[in-house]
C-alpha cells in the first residue's frame, strides 16, 4: 500500500511543477499546487513493469499488443460499463494532441470551435494557435455550482460552429456532467451536425455517489459523432510518460483521424509509456481506491480551513478530479493584485482563474493531490496572503 502521507523530494528531476517555477511564475521559493499530476509514486506493478523492462536493456521499436488493447477494454468495462473493441482504439501522446488532430482534421482555418468556460487553458491555445476561432458558451455559477447555458449553447452552435471541445470532468470546475446534461449537448450538437470532441482524462477521478458517464454510451447516434479521449496520465500519475488513446467508434471518423496521425509522423507510443498504461488498468484499481480516498480527505481539508479562516473564500465542490476550483472574488482583489499577494507574501503557486477565459477571473486552482501536509502548508499559505 502506498503511504500517501510520505514526501518525495521532486526537486532536480526535471519536475514542471517543482523545477518550473522560476520560468512560469518568475520566482524559485515558492510552494507548487498548480499543474495537474501528483506527488505521489504510482502503482507498484507499474514501476515493477517498468524496471522488468529496464532490466531487459534494449528499447527499440515499439508496437500495441493485444494484452494492451485488452487492459484497456477491461478497464473501461469495469470502470465505466463502456463496451469498446479494439478497432476503435487509437493511440497517442497526449489528449492535447489528439484534440490538435481533431481540430485539423474536422475543422478548416478560420472555423468556429465551441467550449465552455472557465475551461482548461489549452482549449484555448488549441484553437487559437491553429488558426481557428473561438466560440464560448460560458458556464453559469448557481448556488456554487456550475450549469450549463443550454439556450446560449444552442444560440453559439447556430453561429456555424464545426467542433465542440467537452470537457468531461470538467477542469477546473471539477463538475461531473449528469447523463440528462450530456444528453442534451449531445442532442443539440447532433441536430447541428457538430462533432464532439471528448476530453475525459479526469474520468477516472470520481468519488461517490458521484458517476462518470462516458459520453459515447449514450446511445449509437451519440457514438458515432464522438471523439473520446482518455488517458492514465492523470489517473495513476504517468504524465511524463506521454501514452492516451482515442475510442472512436465511427469508422469513417477513427479513419480521418488515423490519417491525421500518418500525415504528422506517429507511428508507435513510448515504449515505457505503453508498459506503464496496460500495468496500471490491469493491476492499479485498489492504488486508485486508496488515492481517490486519500484525496477526498485532502479537499476536506481545504475546505475546513477555508471555512474557519477565510470565510470570504468559497470552495466549488469538485466532483471529480483533485482540482479545487476556489472563488476568491469577495475579497474584492484585481487578478494582478491576487497573484501578488499569493506569489510574495504567500509564496504559492496556484493556477490563477483568469488563464481559464471568461467567468475565471478572481478564482485559483489548486492542486491536492499531495501528502496532506503540503495541503496544510498550502492553506496557511494562503491565508497568509489573503489576511
Amino acid at each position: 500500500m502506498v503511504d500517501f502521507d510520505k514526501y518525495i523530494n521532486r526537486k532536480n528531476t526535471q519536475a514542471l511543477k517543482w523545477d518550473g517555477l522560476k520560468e512560469v511564475f518568475g520566482k524559485e521559493d515558492l510552494l507548487p499546487m498548480w499543474v495537474a499530476d501528483m506527488d505521489f509514486t504510482p502503482p507498484m506493478a507499474v514501476l515493477q513493469a517498468l524496471e522488468k523492462r529496464v532490466e531487459h536493456g534494449v528499447f527499440g521499436y515499439t508496437i500495441a499488443i493485444d494484452s494492451t488493447y485488452e487492459a484497456i477494454i477491461d478497464w473501461l468495462k469495469h470502470q465505466h460499463g463502456w463496451d469498446v473493441s479494439s478497432e476503435c482504439i487509437l493511440f497517442s501522446p497526449g489528449v492535447i494532441p489528439s484534440l490538435r488532430m481533431a481540430i485539423q482534421t474536422f475543422t478548416e482555418p478560420g472555423d468556429k470551435v465551441l467550449l465552455q468556460s472557465p475551461v482548461y487553458t489549452p482549449f484555448f491555445h488549441t484553437i487559437e494557435r491553429n488558426e481557428r476561432i473561438v466560440c464560448n458558451s460560458q458556464l453559469l455559477l448557481k448556488n456554487n455550482r456550475y450549469e450549463i447555458d443550454f439556450a446560449d449553447f444552442e444560440e453559439k452552435l447556430k453561429a456555424g460552429v464545426k467542433l465542440f471541445l467537452l470537457s468531461s470532468p470538467h477542469n477546473p470546475a471539477g463538475r461531473v456532467w449528469t447523463r440528462d446534461e450530456l444528453s442534451e449537448m449531445a442532442s443539440l450538437c447532433r441536430k447541428y451536425g457538430v462533432v464532439i470532441a471528448a476530453d475525459e482524462i479526469h474520468a477516472d477521478l470520481v468519488a461517490p455517489p458521484y458517476k462518470h458517464v462516458p459520453l459515447a454510451t449514450l446511445d449509437n447516434s451519440i457514438a458515432d459523432m464522438t471523439l473520446t479521449f482518455m488517458a492514465p496520465s492523470k489517473t495513476f500519475n504517468l504524465a511524463g510518460l506521454q501514452a492516451s488513446f482515442m475510442v472512436i467508434p465511427n469508422p469513417d471518423l477513427r479513419k480521418k483521424m488515423a490519417a491525421a496521425q500518418a500525415k504528422d509522423g506517429f507511428s508507435f507510443l513510448n515504449t515505457f509509456g505503453q508498459i506503464a498504461m496496460e500495468a496500471a488498468y490491469t493491476h492499479g484499481k485498489s492504488w486508485l481506491d486508496d488515492a481517490m480516498n486519500y484525496i477526498r480527505g485532502n479537499i476536506e481539508v481545504v475546505k475546513e480551513e477555508v471555512a474557519k479562516n477565510l470565510p470570504e473564500l468559497s470552495v466549488i465542490e469538485p466532483e471529480g478530479t483533485y482540482l479545487v476550483w476556489i472563488d476568491c472574488r469577495k475579497m474584492g482583489l484585481p487578478d494582478a493584485e491576487l497573484k501578488k499577494r499569493l506569489l510574495e507574501k504567500g509564496k504559492l503557486a496556484l493556477n490563477f482563474g483568469d488563464g481559464y477565459g471568461p467567468g475565471g477571473e478572481g478564482f485559483v486552482r489548486m492542486n491536492v493531490a499531495c501528502p496532506r501536509d503540503i495541503v496544510k502548508e498550502g492553506m496557511n499559505r494562503l491565508r497568509l496572503a489573503l489576511t
